[in-house]
């Protein structure tokens, strides 16, 4: 309700769908005045509309059957088809593409499936998901309902348009790419679960399917170097303080070239990562700072001493507001600033899960970053 008067309150037109009266099973009552009937109905200007969503479960299926509904009761003759990019129909059921579409919908425990409708009507094997599968039958029923006679489509899969298939001219990058998505959705989903986002079927189920697929966490470059750097300090006691944890970021360049950034009092791991990544692509020698004591300082004493924060650390967005300002007077912190951008497509592992701003700043700059579900501090109140 929140959102949509939001909306409402930037004269945008809103309309609700509610809950259908007689779904699943009750079709007469689903396709009536009572069911699809008690939806506004749509008004559009169009005859291709498009219904889009952000993201799955979300009511474009009904949303898009109603609209059928209140269409032919204005006795005009509508269609419907799906656009679903995975899975891929055409390639196998446990192609690294179609394993990676699994990965991305854990928490909706969705199964890729040979679709049996396909191939029991075409006698050609076809890959679909569990949940239209299973909704076809019902599926189906509806649209007959809806239209009085017998619809065009005799599989899930017939109702979609999808030719991704057809546009891979390199299988081996496709499968590589997918192997690599598959590991950083499975490193995504154990820190989730670390977290309490999912639960530990969910978590599991990343696993299962690495291990579906003979895939191990080495396999993504840069998580042994961050390991092998964290286990190499933890063999060097500091004295710090015990209850954080080693903190150690590595990052692969796309040249290939590994630089590593170690968490400290002065910064997260993740902020001397791509100090390191940006002075490696601008020629820096690394034993100079891009960063003065003089400009770091005051942030610490508003963090710790102003306003009050358990954890005066600069994060990533600190750090890049920091050099941001340094630039203007400091020529080797404006090179190295204008290198920002060529961090996009390069891949981070953690050994600690980020903070949520870290976390972020990597995807606006387009970093692939991973974790190992370990948190950074002992503390529950240490970042987030």
């Amino acid at each position: 309700q929140m959102f949509a008067n939001k909306l409402r309150r930037r004269n945008i037109q809103v309309h609700t769908h509610a809950y259908t009266e007689g779904y699943p099973l009750d079709v007469d009552t689903i396709v009536s005045p009572e069911g699809y009937g008690s939806n506004p109905f749509v008004e559009t200007t169009r005859r291709l509309v498009v219904v889009t969503a952000p993201g799955p479960n979300s009511g474009k299926l009904a949303t898009c059957l109603s609209q059928l509904y209140h269409e032919t009761q204005r006795g005009r003759k509508a269609g419907y088809s799906k656009f679903e990019t995975f899975p891929i129909w055409n390639l196998p059921l446990k192609h690294p593409v179609n394993v990676a579409y699994e990965a991305a919908t854990a928490d909706l425990m969705d199964v890729n499936m040979i679709d049996p409708y396909h191939l029991e009507y075409h006698g050609v094997s076809a890959v679909n998901y569990n949940r239209d599968i299973d909704a076809f039958p019902l599926l189906k029923r509806i649209l007959i309902k809806i239209n009085g006679e017998d619809i065009p489509f005799h599989s899930p899969t017939e109702m979609g348009v999808n030719r991704v298939g057809f546009c891979i001219t390199d299988d081996q990058a496709a499968r590589e790419a997918a192997n690599q998505e598959i590991l950083r959705r499975s490193f995504r989903l154990a820190c989730d679960y670390k977290k309490g986002l999912v639960s530990a079927e969910v978590s599991q189920r990343g696993k299962l399917l690495m291990d579906e697929l003979q895939l191990r966490e080495e396999d993504r470059s840069v998580v042994l170097p961050a390991r092998d750097y964290a286990k190499k300090l933890a063999e060097k006691p500091t004295g710090d303080n015990e209850d954080l944890m080693i903190q150690i970021t590595a990052m692969e360049l796309l040249d290939g070239r590994i630089v590593t950034g170690k968490g400290s009092a002065a910064m997260t791991s993740i902020s001397a990562c791509l100090l390191n990544a940006i002075k490696a692509l601008a020629g820096i020698a690394d034993p100079l700072h891009l960063l003065s004591p003089v400009i770091l300082q005051p942030i610490h004493v508003l963090k710790e001493h102003i306003l009050g924060q358990y954890r005066h650390d600069l994060d990533a967005k600190e750090i890049l507001l920091a050099l941001s300002i340094s630039a203007a007077t400091n020529p080797m912190a404006e090179a190295a600033l204008k290198q920002l951008t060529s961090l996009r497509g390069c891949q981070a592992h953690s050994t600690v899960i980020p903070s949520k701003s870290d976390d972020e700043i990597c995807r606006e700059l387009g970093i692939d970053l991973t974790a190992d579900p370990v948190f950074s501090s002992k503390s529950l109140y240490y970042g987030s």
